[in-house]
């Protein structure tokens, strides 16, 4: 990729700029390639946040907004990385780059193979940049796979959108269709990782695949991000590990990880411990606990009982500092009788307002309880086990961050 010394001067004087603003005045400058130049800018303010290693090396170069988009952030490729290590590695789905280039860190040797020839391009002029050594080859990742001389470790991330740019919920409906090649992957590398959408049915997936050997569900900041499966020989059955992780201070560079670890068998044979009442305390699972399913397993792994069996939220009454998500002090629960509810509202004017399990939706109860959006008191709206409905005022208790700075 060639881009002049005028247009790399410009890139250079508009960093911070709108972007939207400059393409409209490509005219204003006619040594300037305008349209390299905003997919540079563009794409050099979004790796600020989503690749700040990226973003502080000198002379990379970035493609259009859709791959910047759909790219892994650097905290979720970090991540990855330290799952894996070895002698050979390939990424069969290679894209911008970001998980190779981390991945590609644990191993001697590391393939990238990316069907897109302006990607591959973009990939020889970054890795050496960033200081690595990866063999690109532009061909299609498949074709590739079956002629390939085994590995200890293959990476891919397939296509999660169908022909029509509709999200897909099967793994067997994503490209390339992971079911169809699990006995070529598992037979050309000892570890195979593949990158799926938090949109996926994980159910699905399990249902679809036969050599799952661990599951990591990563969320960033309570944003579930990724489903990781690790594929291994030989196929094992209920005792799949996993992983829930939760990064949180993702976006200013401060990452403490939430964790928490199961088995499907773990969840199906443990008791849900039911609340009589709500306690001193609540609790909302993170993002990634909700999404692998731990709901019953969490009341044994914590002291802590869950108010409904379909409503996950949980409570106790001493606070439990390590719990994997969200952690509130109750103030008050009220019922939906006239004069309850206005004595349990008295003074409030705005809340931070959350339904589970709960026959109303969160504009339809705002609207009711007269109440604007923010501030610092949090309602649930919920059914406990005697399928009473109520409201629940909290206050959010400091979180892991703000205990570990205050340290």
């Amino acid at each position: 990729m060639q881009i002049s010394p005028e247009t790399l001067r410009f890139i250079e004087e508009n960093l911070k700029a709108d972007v939207r603003s400059l393409a409209l005045q490509a005219k204003k400058y006619p040594q300037v390639d305008m349209a390299m130049a905003v997919v540079q800018i563009a794409g050099r303010q979004i790796a600020e946040a989503k690749l700040p290693s990226w973003y502080r090396t000198e002379g990379l170069f970035y493609p259009k907004h859709l791959s910047m988009e759909q790219c892994s952030s650097e905290v979720t490729a970090i991540y990855k990385a330290s799952l894996l290590q070895g002698e050979t590695f390939a990424d069969l789905t290679g894209g911008f780059g970001i998980d190779c280039s981390f991945l590609s860190r644990k191993f001697k040797k590391a393939d990238y193979v990316e069907r897109q020839a302006e990607l591959c391009e973009l990939a020889r002029h970054n890795f050496p940049l960033l200081g690595l050594e990866i063999d690109v080859h532009n061909e299609d990742g498949v074709e590739y796979l079956k002629r390939m001389q085994p590995v200890d470790c293959l990476f891919l991330d397939p296509a999660r959108r169908d022909g029509h740019g509709g999200k897909t919920v099967a793994i067997s409906d994503c490209e390339p269709d992971v079911s169809a090649l699990e006995d070529l992957l598992v037979e050309k590398a000892k570890t195979v990782m593949v990158k799926l959408s938090p949109m996926l049915d994980l159910s699905l997936a399990l249902r679809d695949l036969k050599y799952v050997r661990e599951i990591h569900v990563v969320s960033t900041d309570n944003e579930c991000k990724e489903l990781l499966l690790i594929l291994q020989k030989p196929a094992i059955s209920s005792q799949i590990s996993i992983h829930c992780i939760n990064a949180l201070g993702a976006s200013n560079g401060c990452r403490i990880y939430q964790e928490y670890t199961f088995t499907q068998e773990q969840e199906r044979i443990s008791d849900c411990l039911l609340a009589k009442e709500v306690g001193t305390y609540l609790y909302e699972p993170n993002a990634s606990i909700l999404k692998a399913g731990a709901y019953r397993s969490l009341t044994q792994a914590y002291p802590i009982e869950k108010l409904h069996v379909s409503s996950h939220l949980y409570t106790s009454s001493h606070f439990i500092e390590d719990f994997p998500g969200r952690r509130f002090q109750v103030e008050a629960v009220s019922g939906f009788g006239k004069k309850e509810l206005k004595t349990f509202l008295q003074g409030m004017e705005k809340a931070n307002l959350t339904i589970r399990n709960f026959p109303s939706s969160v504009a339809d109860l705002r609207k009711r309880l007269k109440l604007k959006e923010g501030g610092e008191d949090y309602i649930f709206a919920t059914t406990l086990a005697d399928e009473s409905k109520v409201l629940i005022k909290c206050r959010k208790c400091p979180s892991l961050l703000h205990l570990r700075h205050t340290d």
